[in-house]
């Protein structure tokens, strides 16, 4: 016969978790990590002292980076990027997850930044779980606090972002390479790419883009898209204007799906960066082309035909705070008008856009 556990835990699926009601504190509710009982209970006295400690002497318990990693994505299940914030999470869990907040600097992230260039990652992706850590302790130390009114870190290290010297340039498409590539795609990628292009829209915009956010607007003869900020990066509403190739791709797909304009097989679209679009760039000779840079092109075109910068902000839904988010039904045309210059068209010109690019060293 076993002998009996202190009181306060309790094991599920084999594993003690600790489950104790604390007076002056409130309840303690937490995983000791552990499923032998030897060592749930030394953890278990260690949380009591700590938080003793807390209520008699004020003193700041202790969390590791992981709790205070698993805060932070339960707090922000609806923002935008969650799903590639707890990717970058999930990557460093095994450097820092079990190490205290406090121990958590640029010293004790260099394996992981070591692991990664090994890995091949590019130092933008780093920088990008980086932000994810220091954005975390800033939280920390500035935010979240407990019962006793103490932040769960005393003060923030400072997480520097490393330099970038490997940064991939801009490939906007020519209009010969569009059509090899779209050539290539199926068909419901090929009308997202198309949609993409002529919108100039982020690739979870495309893939998230819902029938409940188009608006009619009557003057234009068409609608909009307004797409909520939570579902955009800058955090700001992104109006989305449909010149004649997305309006078509648009009207193309209503009443295929009540929620999603974009479906495949009767579901959401997760990622357009998927294997069918590595397989279509390598098909067609353009290895080198990433799903965002027909946002580029979009841009690029949009430049060469003479739009003005402020009326290419809007369009690609740069943040502006000299523009603002309320429009006329004059000022909405004029922005169809902009967006209508980079259509190809059968008959008249558009301005051509010349690519200059470098010639790969071989040395």
């Amino acid at each position: 016969m076993g002998r009996k556990h202190s009181p306060g835990l309790r094991k599920r699926r084999g594993i003690w978790h600790i489950e104790k009601q604390i007076k002056g504190y409130g309840r303690l509710y937490e995983s000791t990590g552990t499923g032998q009982l030897q060592e749930a209970e030394r953890y278990l006295a260690k949380r009591l002292e700590e938080i003793r400690e807390s209520l008699i002497y004020g003193k700041r318990p202790e969390r590791t980076f992981r709790e205070a990693a698993t805060k932070y994505l339960l707090d922000n299940q609806d923002k935008a990027s969650i799903g590639k914030d707890a990717c970058h999470l999930k990557q460093l869990d095994p450097f820092i997850g079990d190490f205290p907040m406090h121990q958590v600097h640029m010293g004790t992230l260099a394996p992981f930044i070591a692991a990664r260039r090994q890995q091949g990652a590019k130092t933008k992706t780093i920088n990008l779980a980086l932000s994810t850590v220091r954005r975390i302790l800033n939280l920390a130390a500035r935010l979240w606090r407990d019962e006793q009114g103490l932040t769960w870190l005393e003060t923030a290290p400072l997480i520097q972002m490393l330099p970038i010297h490997d940064a991939r340039e801009p490939y906007p498409l020519s209009w010969d390479e569009q059509a090899r590539l779209f050539q290539e795609l199926p068909p419901h990628l090929e009308r997202m790419a198309l949609f993409k292009v002529n919108t100039g829209t982020r690739e979870q915009e495309v893939c998230r883009l819902r029938w409940d956010w188009e608006v009619p607007v009557q003057e234009l003869g068409r609608s909009v898209f307004v797409i909520p900020k939570q579902w955009v990066k800058n955090r700001e509403d992104r109006l989305v204007v449909l010149n004649d190739v997305a309006w078509s791709v648009i009207n193309e797909l209503r009443g295929t799906d009540p929620q999603f304009v974009f479906t495949y097989r009767g579901h959401i679209v997760k990622a357009m960066n998927n294997s069918a679009w590595v397989t279509a760039r390598t098909r067609c000779g353009l290895p080198q082309v990433r799903v965002h840079d027909l946002k580029h092109t979009f841009g690029r075109r949009l430049r060469a035909a003479g739009v003005s910068l402020e009326t290419r902000k809007v369009l690609l839904g740069h943040r502006n705070d000299d523009i603002t988010t309320h429009y006329s039904a004059p000022e909405l045309q004029e922005l169809l008008d902009a967006a209508n210059k980079v259509c190809r068209k059968k008959s008249g010109k558009i301005p051509a856009l010349t690519l200059i690019r470098t010639r790969q060293s071989s040395g």
